[in-house]
């Protein structure tokens, strides 16, 4: 396929109608979500977990003692979005009584993926020494592969891995060979070797981590081909999401009574 073709399969937004209101809907519920829990007094935000100025992840707790913490990765190909943007879709978990981590990390080109990927890894335990009890991790596209990333032997260490109960990767790009021919790749820099070495479909979870993949029914057919590759790989379950695309799949986090929470935070 060209690479004028696979910039098309993995363009999200040039398919999705209304797509450029997407980002201010997520802005402002971003914002009225962190203004609330800092009333409340159930939010903790900006706190450093590595050196740069991006190494920074808000935590949001529930009311009462945790039942436990949910990390969502935010995607945006690893090239845009932080952490801010993201803060409403905690809404669900926390209303269910998990404390959740949300991280920013830096980007490319400044970084490698394979950077962010340490980043991440490294910003999980310092959570963790914050919340007792299970991890659970989910992520978005770009935070889809992430989440896959610490699923994987030798990214967290091993005593954090083991908290690690269950794993939700939503829409991931967890092949990233395709890549290689697309024109994101002037900033991903990417050679065959680094997008094998950072490939999730490539390597196999930890076998006590239940994983489950989840994408929208509506996506790129690129978007639905990666999330069942990566379930097929590690032969866990693929949920496709009627009706959904690339920007609202992710919904069912701001609502704990939705069938994605249900799956995410079942007991």
């Amino acid at each position: 396929m060209s690479q004028e073709n696979l910039d098309d399969a993995y363009a999200n937004a040039a398919h999705i109608p209304d797509a450029d209101l997407f980002p201010s809907r997520w802005n402002a519920l971003a914002a009225g979500f962190r203004e609330g829990m800092t009333e409340q007094g159930q939010a903790q935000l900006d706190l450093p977990y590595g050196d740069t100025p991006r190494q920074r992840f808000d935590l949001f707790h529930p009311v009462g003692t945790a039942k436990g913490l949910l990390v969502f990765i935010h995607g945006g190909y690893w090239l845009r979005f932080d952490k801010s943007v993201w803060s409403g879709f905690a809404a669900g978990a926390v209303q269910a009584g998990w404390a959740v981590a949300m991280p920013s990390y830096d980007l490319c080109p400044t970084v490698s993926i394979a950077d962010i990927t340490r980043q991440i890894a490294h910003m999980i335990p310092v959570v963790a020494d914050m919340v007792a009890g299970p991890i659970i991790i989910a992520g978005h596209s770009a935070g889809g592969h992430l989440a896959a990333r610490m699923c994987v032997p030798g990214a967290l260490p091993e005593t954090v891995a083991q908290r690690v109960v269950r794993a939700l990767p939503i829409s991931p790009v967890a092949d990233l060979r395709p890549l290689l021919q697309t024109s994101m790749n002037e900033d991903f820099k990417l050679d065959m070797a680094a997008a094998e070495a950072e490939s999730p479909v490539l390597m196999q979870p930890w076998p006590h981590i239940e994983i489950s993949v989840w994408v929208g029914a509506e996506e790129r057919p690129a978007f639905l081909e990666q999330a069942t590759a990566l379930a097929e790989a590690w032969e866990c379950a693929c949920i496709i999401d009627p009706g959904k695309h690339h920007f609202d799949v992710i919904d069912g986090l701001k609502d704990a009574e939705s069938r994605l929470m249900a799956l995410l935070l079942k007991d």
